[in-house]
C-alpha cells in the first residue's frame, strides 16, 4: 500500500506544504535515515560512496511499493550526488519531484544550535522540524560555546552524545534551522575562538570544506564512513579534553 512520502535534505517549505496538503493522510519517511538493520544493500553504487546516498538508493528499493513519491532536493542545498540519485530513481520508475530550495526568503533566527541541549537532541530536533515545523522555542535556554560541531547530521547520530552541552551547531545543520540551507556563508562561519570539531560523511564533497576549515581555524577535522570507530571516538574525546 502507497501511504508514504519519501524526501531527503530540506525541501521547500512551500512544497512539503502542498504535498500535505495533496496527500494528508501520508507518512513522510526521511530515506537517508539510516536502516542498515534490516534494509539490505542493493549494491547499485560503487563501496566506496557516500552511506547517505546509498541509504537514499537502498531505502527507496525497500520500500518501494509504499512510496507515493520522493521529494528529491538537488540543488546547492543538497549537492550533487543527490542530484544524480534522483535521477537513478527516476530511471528506475520511481515518482520524483525535483525541488531547489536556494532562496533565503523563510531565514529565521537560529536559536536551537546555540541552546544548552544536548548535542545529539539539538540535531536531532533540527532535523525532525523540517517536516513538522512547529518546534516551541519559548522554554529553549540559550548557552556560551565551550565547543562548536560543524558539518551535518552524522550517520553515526551516537558520535553525538560524546560532546558536552554546551557545544554549538555550525555549518549545513545550522544552515537548516535557519531555514537557508543553500547559505555558503552561513555554512562556513564558525565563531574562530571556540574548538570545533569539522565533520564530514566520508566520500561527501563536504569534506573539502569541512579539511579546509578545521586548518583554518585550527580544529578537529573527522570524516565518518559509516559507524565511528574507537579510534575516531578517542581522537574526539582528546581534542575535547585537552582544548
Amino acid at each position: 500500500m502507497k501511504n508514504k512520502i519519501g524526501f531527503w535534505g530540506y525541501p521547500p517549505p512551500e512544497i512539503i506544504k502542498r504535498v500535505k496538503n495533496e496527500y494528508p493522510d501520508a507518512k513522510w519517511f526521511d530515506l537517508d535515515f539510516d536502516l542498515s538493520d534490516r534494509v539490505p544493500d542493493v549494491n547499485i553504487l560503487p563501496v566506496s560512496y557516500c552511506k547517505i546516498i546509498k541509504q537514499i538508493i537502498n531505502n527507496s528499493l525497500y520500500f518501494q511499493d509504499e512510496l507515493i513519491k520522493i521529494i528529491a532536493p538537488v540543488g546547492k542545498d543538497k549537492c550533487d550526488s543527490g542530484w544524480f540519485a534522483a535521477q537513478l530513481l527516476k530511471d528506475m520508475g520511481f515518482n520524483v519531484e525535483e525541488t531547489k530550495f536556494e532562496s533565503f526568503e523563510y531565514r529565521s533566527e537560529v536559536v536551537i544550535s546555540t541552546s544548552n541541549m544536548p548535542l545529539y537532541d539539538k540535531i536531532t530536533t533540527i532535523t525532525a522540524n523540517i517536516v513538522a515545523d512547529k518546534i516551541d522555542n519559548s522554554n529553549i535556554v540559550q548557552c556560551k560555546p565551550k565547543f562548536g560541531f560543524w558539518g551535518v547530521p552524522p550517520n553515526d547520530l551516537e558520535v553525538l552524545r560524546l560532546f558536552p552541552d554546551e557545544t554549538h551547531v555550525y555549518g549545513w545543520t545550522r544552515c537548516v534551522e535557519a531555514k537557508v540551507p543553500a547559505d555558503i556563508e552561513l555554512e562556513m562561519y564558525v565563531d574562530p575562538d571556540v574548538p570545533t570539531v569539522f565533520y564530514a560523511q566520508a566520500f561527501c564533497s563536504k569534506t573539502q570544506l569541512a579539511k579546509y576549515l578545521a586548518n583554518k581555524y585550527n580544529g578537529l577535522y573527522i570524516d565518518i564512513d559509516d559507524y565511528a570507530t574507537n579510534s575516531v571516538k578517542a581522537k574526539i574525546e582528546a581534542f575535547l579534553r585537552l582544548r
